[in-house]
């Protein structure tokens, strides 16, 4: 139903998920087209056909998707794309056709740049760009970076002087779940009964089985364990496996009810992605292990913010490390307390609903820089 606020708008996504690449980009942005919808705006999404990709659930949801084909050409494999970006932008533009008139086309994918920007822009109205690496130009009208940094200017000659920039936690995208289950928070007392494992929608280093592994000590024998694969996590099977040995862990697959696991748990083990900031928002104390590059910078932040403990790099992190570290904060509860105090602090002010009315008003050029 269209709002009395808002004419229907017409939006669409370019964002792409895969195993290598993982779900989380496809997950917020189906946060934010979700409440876009329900306000009243037409959605829709393009994106590759790449190995594990969302689209079926995407369509679950309710929106149309426009498929990009598969790559051809193995030179680009190690490439966000997969493609050339000028077949990207050229594919995307034909499609935009089919779905125009678009008034705004929303972006989250590390491969794309004002080049790919400014070809495929003239079949738009307006552009919106999520991105949190801050390491490309962008031809946008409203720049989007809901993650925690130390340089509130990292933008600065990365965009145009007319483009509007949200920055920082205050606009992390959130599903209404979690916004549900805030009030009803209890103050965490650094105490830790029951733990949440989760590695993002496709875990493609398997940190999940390696942190199982370390929880079959016996020292975690009276923990009770949330143990959450997506549905194109691969290695879903053998984790579901693995939770039935262990009596009291609980195997939970392509939930809708993270935040209230979240709510529930006393410590969450987990990587550090996009998922920080649900824990964040919720004041849920964490072991962080990196599974991507981009992640280092967020994790290493929050980490140094004493929200989370980051054990490292993927590649570096044993069952032996996970299992001291675990053990550490059990004989520790004043210092989990803190960390939970540290999450809560991060997150700020929640203006998530300010994203929508952007995007949903058109006004992305009137502000040179909105930062909190």
């Amino acid at each position: 139903m269209v709002t009395d606020a808002y004419p229907q708008v017409n939006l669409c996504f370019r964002v792409d998920s895969s195993h290598s690449m993982g779900t989380g980009h496809v997950m917020r942005c189906l946060t934010l087209a979700n409440e876009l919808a329900r306000r009243g705006a037409k959605v829709s999404f393009i994106c590759r056909d790449l190995p594990g990709n969302l689209a079926p659930y995407v369509m679950e949801q309710g929106h149309q998707v426009f498929m990009l084909p598969g790559p051809d050409d193995r030179a680009y494999a190690q490439t966000w794309l997969q493609v050339d970006w000028r077949t990207d932008a050229l594919q995307t533009a034909e499609l935009l056709r089919e779905a125009g008139p678009v008034d705004g086309l929303i972006i989250d994918q590390y491969g794309i740049d004002q080049q790919w920007e400014t070809l495929a822009g003239e079949h738009v109205g307006k552009i919106v760009v999520i991105d949190d690496l801050a390491d490309r130009p962008h031809q946008c009208d409203m720049l989007l970076d809901p993650n925690l940094s130390a340089d509130g200017h990292r933008y600065q000659g990365l965009v145009p002087n007319h483009c509007m920039q949200l920055l920082g936690t205050s606009y992390t995208l959130l599903r209404p779940e979690f916004r549900a289950v805030k009030p009803q928070l209890a103050e965490r007392d650094g105490s830790i009964n029951r733990i949440l494992m989760f590695f993002g929608g496709t875990d493609p280093t398997r940190e999940t089985i390696k942190t199982l592994h370390a929880l079959q000590s016996s020292a975690f024998a009276n923990l009770h364990l949330d143990v959450v694969a997506g549905g194109m996590n691969r290695n879903k099977d053998d984790i579901a496996a693995l939770c039935r040995t262990m009596p009291k862990a609980s195997f939970h697959c392509q939930i809708d009810y993270m935040a209230e696991l979240m709510q529930r748990a006393d410590l969450s083990i987990g990587a550090g992605g996009s998922t920080t900031w649900e824990r964040c928002y919720l004041g849920l104390p964490s072991l962080s292990i990196i599974t991507a590059d981009n992640q280092r910078e967020i994790t290493t932040l929050v980490h140094e913010q004493g929200a989370t403990r980051c054990l490292g790099s993927s590649a570096d992190v044993t069952p032996l490390r996970i299992e001291q570290e675990l053990k550490g904060l059990l004989a520790d509860p004043s210092l989990v307390k803190g960390m939970s105090e540290q999450a809560l602090q991060i997150m700020g002010e929640d203006k998530g609903n300010e994203v929508i009315d952007r995007i949903m008003g058109g006004d992305y050029g009137r502000h040179s820089r909105l930062y909190a």
